[in-house]
């Protein structure tokens, strides 16, 4: 009877002895626990903070092309203007009302365009309506009202990125539209606002799950360990990773508050790749797709990012749009589920397409010889390092439209003269706005997208009869000595070198032409008669201008007169500029200022151009009048059969020997370009430049927006010459010529041809 008694007590004892001989062990384990991982997660915690707390992005430079400005009588095309749109990512609808957006009725347009930041300051978002006419705005209206000028935001043409290929753009929690932080949180982690950086009951049954497979099967990770991942871990799919993944999110919960940490999660969670960039955070995800701001985006857009970031790659909506549609409508039905839609937005949402833009805006540089150039332009200020990874952003003077009528004018003329079994053709063209300054379209190659050897900048050839007007501005400048009317002979003239050595210049047809007048000569490029001014004004002073107005240090050899020289199509254009802007010194630009993180101006490179001198301007009017008359009967008359006769173009051709290179320098009331066409080994083409780089001209001007050229008059007078005499005569005399001179300085002399026949007849002799 006593034994069952002793049994009972005897149990407990037993769990005594156990517990006796276990406890010793348990107190090791702990206390090596203890020892090792105590440390650990001190040193962890302590990583983890510092990390933390001065956390920070290399955020890439973006570089833009220049806003389009829309303002009545502009000259515009409707073709150019959908090239712009389509550059800056616009997308055409049926009613262009979401930012980002357009509709088109004939020459009218409906733009909701996006806010952007320039020079001068912010540009709201708003629906603009603008009707086209004539190759000309017509009318700009904003609502009901209309306006005098509105700008679109501008294109990205290249983005500069630091070590990291990164594409992002830093954005406050404030700055988030709210339903995008529910969405999140309702689809990714619900009990964000409540939990210590894990979700013990997740991790339970994700636990289960997985072992119940022998694999990892389901995660249960929360926004805090996603963005632990994101920042510090790799994402392979091992224990030791996702213990250090609990600490590490333990430690941020503990050492921060959730504001700080939902911030850091939009900045920095993963949502597409392009190539070898990745797109990291919303603000950054939003312009990509959608090509808009965050505040612009509708629901179903909300609903695409944050489904997506489940697995960007297998929800990628331009690669597999079917399953980010069933990805993105899912989320719309949580979003229902959760309360923050109603069932009208849910059915609405889920039936629009995915509305993502066809192109990403990551290209790290759409036009390489026009960043070159930009580059070039800003290493006084900024070291390439200084602008890789600095969030800066670079303000160009770029015209996507202008761009691409250049490249399209380069490959397809190109392609058309080589078919005639010349050499290998290359070729390279400035294309700038005559009043600023301002580069629009650089071409450096005839492919575009070359990124080797840049034509226009560092090609330097022969420009031939290029430089001849340069001669005759300086004649010009001198009115009491020379006028376009003045006769000079063209006849065969020897000059005496140094090494008692001569050279004797001859006519491209190897005639002489006799008396001719200096607008004659010019038209027609007559190399005797433009040698015998050049001697005359100094071929020094011709050295000097060039210095002046475009930098050119070229040697005061008298076959400079000729262009024996070689100068970059860039030169050219600068020195062009001159005359093309009626005399002023306007050193061009491709770049008009640099932004800083916060949109504020860092650098502005705004144009100042000097104020022009009297006598400058007045002979570089009278030099366009006799290139406009170079035009129509002159070397460059071929443009008359390209259309472009209502423009009253100014051009002037050049070839240099052999036919190595064939140049043309163009330009209009609103643009100047400057074509050189060759061979890079130098070879004879065979082109002239009348038939080689004046035919890429042409097929460019013909598809820009355009303003005929209107030469100023001011300070200039016409009168009717004499056939023979430099003297005044009327306008009905036979032969008489009308010229225009620098006012006050027309002929003193008046012959009268009626007087003079009327004492022919009476034999009375001639009267002057």
């Amino acid at each position: 009877m006593a034994a069952p008694r002793t049994k009972k007590s005897d149990a407990p004892s037993r769990w005594r002895v156990w517990f006796r001989r276990l406890l010793p062990l348990a107190l090791l384990l702990i206390g090596l626990a203890l020892g090792f991982l105590g440390p650990y997660v001190w040193v962890a915690d302590r990583q983890v903070r510092e990390a933390f707390g001065r956390l920070t992005w290399q955020v890439p430079t973006r570089v833009l092309a220049q806003p389009l400005e829309l303002a009545p009588e502009r000259a515009m095309l409707p073709e150019a203007l959908e090239v712009e749109l389509a550059a800056a990512r616009y997308v055409a609808d049926d009613q262009g009302r979401r930012p980002g957006s357009y509709l088109r009725q004939g020459e009218r347009f409906f733009i909701a365009t996006r806010g952007f930041t320039d020079l001068e300051g912010s540009w709201p978002a708003q629906r603009v309506e603008v009707t086209l006419g004539g190759g000309r705005v017509r009318a700009v209206r904003v609502g009901e009202r209309a306006v005098s000028r509105v700008r679109l935001d501008p294109a990205r043409i290249a983005t500069l990125y630091g070590e990291k290929q990164e594409e992002r753009r830093l954005v406050r929690l404030d700055d988030v539209p709210e339903l995008f932080l529910t969405t999140l949180q309702a689809v990714e982690d619900r009990d964000f606002k409540h939990h210590i950086g894990i979700d013990l009951k997740g991790m339970l049954r994700a636990a289960f799950v997985n072992l119940r497979h022998g694999e990892v099967r389901q995660g249960a990770s929360t926004l805090t360990q996603q963005l632990v991942r994101n920042l510090y871990l790799t994402r392979e799919q091992r224990l030791g990773r996702k213990l250090r993944e609990i600490l590490y999110a333990l430690i941020i919960e503990a050492r921060f508050d959730k504001r700080t940490i939902l911030e850091a999660y939009v900045n920095q969670v993963y949502l597409g790749q392009q190539g070898g960039q990745a797109v990291h955070g919303i603000a950054a995800a939003a312009d990509f797709w959608f090509g808009r701001e965050l505040e612009q985006l509708s629901e179903q857009d909300i609903a695409l990012l944050v489904g997506m970031i489940r697995g960007p790659s297998a929800h990628d909506p331009r690669r597999r749009p079917e399953a980010a549609l069933q990805r993105r409508n899912l989320v719309l039905r949580l979003m229902y589920d959760t309360g923050l839609i109603n069932v009208s937005t849910l059915e609405t949402a889920s039936a629009r397409p995915l509305g993502v833009v066809r192109d990403g805006s990551l290209s790290r540089n759409r036009y390489p010889a026009f960043l070159a150039l930009v580059r070039d332009q800003l290493q006084r200020d900024y070291s390439t390092e200084a602008l890789r990874g600095a969030g800066l952003t670079v303000l160009t003077t770029l015209s996507p439209s202008a761009q691409n009528a250049a490249e399209t004018a380069v490959a397809g003329q190109l392609k058309t003269l080589e078919q005639k079994g010349r050499p290998p053709l290359q070729a390279a063209l400035v294309l700038t706005d005559t009043t600023q300054g301002e580069i629009l379209a650089l071409v450096g190659a005839r492919d575009p997208g070359d990124h080797g050897f840049n034509r226009a900048l560092d090609a330097r050839r022969q420009v031939g009869s290029l430089l001849k007007p340069f001669v005759y501005l300086l004649a010009l400048a001198q009115p009491g000595r020379y006028a376009l009317a003045t006769r000079v002979d063209d006849a065969p003239i020897t000059l005496r070198l140094p090494g008692n050595r001569s050279w004797t210049p001859e006519n491209a047809d190897n005639r002489s032409h006799g008396r001719v007048t200096l607008q004659e000569a010019l038209v027609r490029s007559y190399n005797q008669a433009t040698v015998r001014i050049g001697v005359d004004i100094g071929v020094e002073r011709l050295a000097r201008l060039l210095d002046v107005v475009a930098a050119i240090n070229a040697a005061p050899h008298p076959s400079l007169l000729l262009g024996a020289v070689d100068l970059s199509p860039l030169q050219m254009t600068q020195a062009y500029q001159f005359i093309a802007s009626g005399g002023q010194l306007q050193p061009l630009r491709a770049v008009r200022g640099v932004l800083d993180t916060r949109g504020q101006p860092l650098q502005r490179y705004d144009a100042t151009p000097s104020p022009p001198q009297r006598g400058d301007t007045i002979a570089a009017r009278l030099v366009s009048i006799a290139l406009q008359e170079a035009v129509r009967e002159g070397t460059a008359r071929g443009l008359a059969d390209s259309g472009l006769t209502w423009l009253s173009p100014a051009g002037k051709t050049g070839t240099s020997n052999d036919s190595r290179d064939s140049w043309f320098a163009g330009y209009t009331g609103a643009h100047l370009a400057v074509v050189w066409i060759g061979n890079d080994e130098n070879q004879p083409t065979g082109l002239y430049g009348s038939t080689g780089a004046m035919r890429v001209w042409a097929d460019l001007f013909r598809r820009l927006p355009n303003l005929p050229l209107k030469v100023d008059e001011d300070g200039l007078e016409w009168g009717w010459l004499d056939a023979e005499e430099f003297a005044l005569t009327d306008a009905e005399c036979p032969g008489a010529q009308r010229h225009v001179f620098v006012a006050g300085f027309l002929p003193e002399q008046f012959r009268n041809c009626r007087l003079a026949r009327l004492r022919q007849w009476f034999g009375a002799g001639e009267e002057r």
